[in-house]
């Protein structure tokens, strides 16, 4: 780890016209997070200069051009600014190409130093997919932007809240297309990333469950033919991988089931699926972590909420566990006790 025992984590602040700054203000307000690492956004100093001045906390925000010296103070936010942002261009609230472009750049920069062993990890606050679509980005979300950067032949994204972890097999995709990647190959990658990952982060033979796409596991193909033709051989090859997977089990069921301890992850076929459970368990707590990426990230998982955005209300403490997370993944010691 570079220059010191504790890990370095980069911290994207999001896109600036949301509640990005906020929350990692607050954040890194908590005594735990300089305890435990050394932190340093990546972002615009104007904005976190704001954010802080909107919460009143007693942090001053300092800009670094040197990260591998930075996050040891406290009281002191160091701040990688890439200076790819005029404090005019922020308006708090409302979208803006400008920022959407910013905040993507910023993704990028923190990959970067990832990737250059400057960084340990990086942990993200939210950008408007809006916003990025506007600036010209046909990848519009952290998972996608970083998979191009590092070229990762698949990225799965993972949320979890408490006991609760759920593997999508697409996320940033139509309901109409995400059925299209129901595939047994795909799903076949996806559990051997998801056991490879988890066997990493302390579960010698983790059990997944893995969901059916189709209501009532497809009631015998009455209800669609994804269920026999793609899911179920998928999970048989799977098997004969040496990995523990079960499916496919009903959604209305599995995730149920996981949270009582039956599965250590659970493989979701789309975006919904797997999010609206996770939300609903432990929304203010759910955090969000990437398999297949040559660094760890971890993330917030709520959007920018342009809609209390400057109010100073957000509430931080998903950002805090995505910090916390990234420490805990960086230092090598897994989920399993997280």
């Amino acid at each position: 780890m570079p220059n010191s025992d504790k890990p370095a984590i980069a911290i994207t602040m999001g896109d600036p016209c949301g509640i990005g700054p906020e929350v990692v203000v607050k954040a890194l307000a908590d005594p735990r997070v300089y305890a435990s690492c050394r932190p340093v956004v990546i972002g615009n100093t104007y904005a976190m200069d704001q954010a802080v001045r909107l919460t009143g906390l007693p942090l001053t925000i300092n800009e670094t051009g040197d990260p591998t010296d930075a996050g040891e103070n406290p009281s002191v936010v160091d701040v990688v600014d890439i200076h790819n942002l005029n404090p005019e261009d922020i308006t708090v609230g409302e979208i803006s190409v400008a920022c959407g472009k910013a905040a993507m750049e910023w993704v990028s920069k923190a990959g970067q130093l990832c990737l250059a062993g400057v960084m340990d990890g990086m942990a993200t606050a939210p950008l408007n997919k809006e916003a990025a679509a506007m600036a010209g980005y046909e990848s519009i979300g952290h998972t996608e932007l970083l998979q191009e950067l590092c070229g990762a032949p698949a990225v799965p994204t993972m949320l979890m809240a408490k006991n609760l972890r759920v593997v999508h097999l697409t996320t940033h995709r139509s309901l109409r297309v995400a059925c299209d990647y129901v595939k047994q190959d795909r799903i076949v990658q996806f559990l051997q990333i998801t056991h490879d990952n988890f066997v990493k982060w302390g579960f010698p033979a983790p059990r997944i469950g893995v969901a059916a796409l189709n209501p009532h596991n497809s009631d015998g193909g009455l209800l669609g033919h994804e269920e026999a033709e793609e899911i179920a051989p998928a999970v048989a090859a799977a098997r004969k991988l040496g990995i523990d997977a079960t499916g496919p089990v009903p959604a209305d069921s599995v995730f149920h089931q996981a949270i009582n301890g039956r599965y250590d992850a659970v493989l979701a076929m789309f975006h919904d699926q797997g999010h609206i459970p996770v939300k609903v368990y432990g929304f203010e707590e759910s955090i969000t972590a990437n398999l297949g990426l040559p660094f760890v990230r971890t993330s917030v998982d709520h959007g920018t909420a342009f809609d209390i955005a400057g109010q100073g209300i957000a509430g931080h403490v998903s950002m805090l566990e995505s910090i916390r997370l990234a420490v805990e993944l960086a230092r090598g010691n897994g989920l399993s006790d997280f």
